[in-house]
């Protein structure tokens, strides 16, 4: 039987950032489920470029595939950010002081390893009710996989566990992430003659001021589950103006927000446009258009749920809350109990400092076993 090291190893050198077709992880998994008795099915969509791209549903044996309703299912995302050239050891898996080292190692192609670990287990013991394995693309870019399994309508899980670096943790309630473009419109003109423009990036920046104030008042709505326990709101990137000596006549910039659970989805969306619309009222020559690009919400499972208290019950650790951004928010529209739970620091993710502790790996297996066997 193929040791979690040795899967997250393989799994390590298959290259699948976003932009990529996920068929070779999906090969790989589908020959490992296989193996040990799991049925599969595969659901292709085509991406914005026109590349393939698959999500991928898996029961044990003895199990109907086409039973929609289900008990229990382990979802996990099977793409990786990009990776800088530098990192040349980014599909050269290494262990270094126990961890192994590699891009994907905890983000999230070692609780994959895991769940194809704990399935080869399965097939031996036999699962304690219905159980499913369910993999998704396109995560990384927005969670756009896991849109068209909902989409798909073909299973209905009543726990979910969704694989993230969570150190061992049960998290039982994470932010949601959000995004939209700001674009403001000025009128070009020389620059010797600013008078007959109106500058996009002063506007720009006033607007950016009252923005920063609103993220301020934001921090009066707190969750105790969380740290920071607030909406974090941020302008990541900005873009303006056409050459030195030209009014500029357009800015735009993006604007991410991490909502906490139970906010109404439409708070910070509405604060955004606003302030948009009193900036438009005290200057005029200036429009300013706010475009929502991706709106989800966080999620939240009571601390007494079945399913968190089995996780704390086999690792001995406490359920927690997580800062970034996954599935869950989705998912959890279709599921009573809704987890992230997985070997590994998110803190070393989206780096060349990507790891994962092997300790963690062989522990999570017999977690992921004993939820899918005794639970």
């Amino acid at each position: 039987m193929t040791s979690v090291v040795e899967h997250l190893s393989n799994l390590i050198r298959i290259p699948s950032v976003s932009n990529l077709s996920n068929r070779p992880i999906i090969d790989y998994v589908v020959c490992s489920l296989r193996a040990a008795g799991w049925s599969t099915q595969e659901l292709a969509y085509r991406d914005a470029a026109g590349t393939e791209k698959l999500n991928l549903i898996a029961a044990p044996p003895g199990q109907k595939i086409a039973d929609r309703a289900v008990d229990l299912a382990f979802i996990c995302h099977t793409d990786t950010v990009p990776y800088s050239a530098d990192w040349q050891g980014a599909l050269q898996p290494s262990i270094v002081d126990g961890e192994l080292h590699g891009c994907g190692a905890c983000d999230v192609k070692g609780f994959l390893a895991c769940l194809l670990s704990a399935a080869g287990e399965v097939a031996m013991a036999r699962c304690s009710g219905s159980v499913r394995i369910i993999l998704t693309a396109d995560e990384e870019i927005g969670c756009i996989g896991a849109a068209h399994l909902l989409a798909a309508d073909v299973v209905s899980p009543r726990r979910v566990v969704i694989g993230e670096p969570t150190s061992l943790h049960a998290a039982r309630a994470g932010k949601g992430y959000c995004l939209a473009k700001i674009t403001v419109t000025g009128r070009e003109a020389h620059s010797a003659h600013p008078e007959k423009g109106a500058s996009a990036i002063y506007a720009a920046a006033r607007l950016l001021t009252a923005i920063e104030q609103f993220s301020e008042e934001l921090q009066a709505e707190q969750h105790s589950f969380f740290t920071p326990g607030f909406t974090t709101l941020n302008v990541g990137t900005i873009h303006g103006g056409s050459a030195k000596n030209i009014v500029p006549g357009q800015c735009e910039f993006l604007v991410e927000w991490r909502p906490i659970p139970g906010q109404a989805p439409g708070r910070v969306p509405a604060g955004l446009k606003e302030i948009a619309d009193l900036q438009r009222l005290q200057h005029s020559g200036i429009e300013y258009a706010v475009s929502i690009l991706r709106q989800q919400a966080g999620f939240e499972t009571d601390a007494d749920a079945s399913l968190v208290r089995d996780i704390e019950r086999l690792t001995s650790r406490a359920a927690t809350s997580i800062p970034f951004g996954s599935e869950a928010g989705l998912l959890s529209s279709i599921a009573e109990e809704v987890l992230v739970f997985g070997p590994g620091d998110m803190r070393s993710a989206h780096s060349s400092r990507e790891c994962v502790p092997v300790a963690e790996l062989e522990q999570a297996v017999a977690v992921i076993h004993a939820l899918m066997t005794t639970t």
